[in-house]
């Protein structure tokens, strides 16, 4: 069973952000690219998860899945306390609801 959760993340670089978090985990996790999106996935522990960084109109829209609530939990945190980090400036802030 996979379990999702989402958030809208406003910002004017929302390609710039994708880019960078993409690149900076990507050298512990798997990043790939996919139409219109990039793929990151967690490196496999109890369970596998990963987040789709989707590039909108002044939104990073980030979704999360995974195969249980614990590494929901840690998809959700990595990426969005990297986020959150490299968007300071701009105070980003990433608020996750499960679909």
């Amino acid at each position: 069973m996979t379990i999702r959760s989402q958030a809208k993340v406003g910002t004017g670089k929302p390609a710039r952000y994708a880019k960078q978090l993409s690149s900076h985990l990507g050298r512990r996790c798997a990043v790939s690219e996919e139409p219109d999106c990039i793929r990151i996935t967690l490196p496999a522990g109890s369970g596998v998860g990963s987040c789709l960084l989707v590039n909108e109109s002044d939104v990073l829209a980030l979704r999360a899945e995974a195969e249980n609530a614990e590494v929901l939990d840690r998809v959700q945190d990595v990426i969005g306390r990297h986020l959150e980090r490299f968007g300071q400036r701009d105070e980003l802030k990433v608020n996750w609801m499960n679909d």
